[in-house]
């Protein structure tokens, strides 16, 4: 992979990652159009390529530890003190330390939904990449859901009061959203709003439970490919760059979308994902994708 290609889709995933228009599709898209221009890369579903696309995922964790750092920091401060505070026999937990395990023990739980979804599908869910035509399925279903999250009317549920049955719901939209064309952070948001939570709590969610998700797929991919005999045409310094590129372009993305999702703005974004739809319809039938 040239230094430019990494570059390029560094920037696709930095801006996609959190525009909720699914990044993972883009990639896709990018990298069918690459291909068809001669560039040399691998498959977009083959092995080492999705395993290129995680890692720059991992660069957007960056992105949100940044931008989150407040929250994060504050969630770790607690959450440990709370744990430390259960083995002491002698202490008691204060009710925010309670409040931050709980969220740990649901985010966790909708983290093993997801796995309990997308690790059985994994095979499906990557055969979709090398489809554009189903992706444009997929991204079609998320205007949708974006549509309607601005539509809703004020959520009454807060942190206090995410549960079991959120938490599994988040889980369901984040292991559905491993198809390409289903944006992670729009699906995850948009069933947590239709669950009741609020605005601000569902996107910090979202983020919240990327992290174990992306690294944990991460993990099983590197797994893969290296069964597989290793990196071939992709290499370690290509995955750096478009780590790298990665998360710069995520800050500035992310502060953007959390600006428009506060004010009930997604809804711009489903014109976006329609008017994609269309286009990779049309590039299919015309040969170009």
């Amino acid at each position: 992979m040239a230094w430019w290609v990494a570059v390029l889709l560094g920037i696709v995933q930095g801006v996609f990652m959190f525009f909720p228009v699914s990044s993972t599709s883009h990639l896709a898209l990018v990298q069918h159009l690459l291909i068809s221009n001669g560039v040399d890369l691998p498959s977009p579903d083959s092995a080492e390529m999705i395993l290129f696309d995680l890692m720059v995922h991992v660069g957007t964790l960056v992105s949100i530890a940044v931008v989150f750092w407040e929250s994060l920091s504050k969630y770790l401060k607690y959450t440990l003190h709370g744990f430390i505070t259960l083995v002491s026999a002698n202490r008691k937990l204060d009710n925010i330390s309670r409040l931050y395990i709980n969220l740990t023990m649901m985010g966790l739980l909708s983290v093993l939904v997801t796995g309990l979804i997308g690790f059985p599908m994994k095979a499906l869910f990557e055969s979709v990449f090398a489809q554009p035509l189903i992706i444009s399925l997929t991204l079609t279903i998320t205007g949708i859901l974006l549509w309607w999250t601005d539509i809703l009317s004020d959520r009454k549920i807060g942190l206090r009061q995410i549960g079991v049955g959120v938490a599994i719901i988040i889980g369901i939209a984040q292991g559905l959203a491993l198809l390409p064309g289903l944006s992670r952070s729009g699906t995850t948001i948009a069933f947590a709003l239709f669950a009741g939570v609020q605005r601000r709590w569902a996107a910090e969610y979202s983020f919240f439970i990327a992290f174990p998700t992306i690294l944990g797929a991460s993990l099983l991919q590197a797994i893969e490919v290296y069964q597989y005999g290793g990196l071939i045409s992709i290499s370690t310094t290509s995955i750096i760059i478009g780590l790298v590129v990665a998360a710069l372009v995520g800050i500035i993305a992310l502060k953007l979308v959390l600006a428009l999702l506060y004010r009930a703005k997604f809804r711009f974004f489903s014109y976006y994902v329609w008017a994609l739809a269309v286009v990779v319809v049309i590039a299919s039938f015309r040969g170009i994708l």
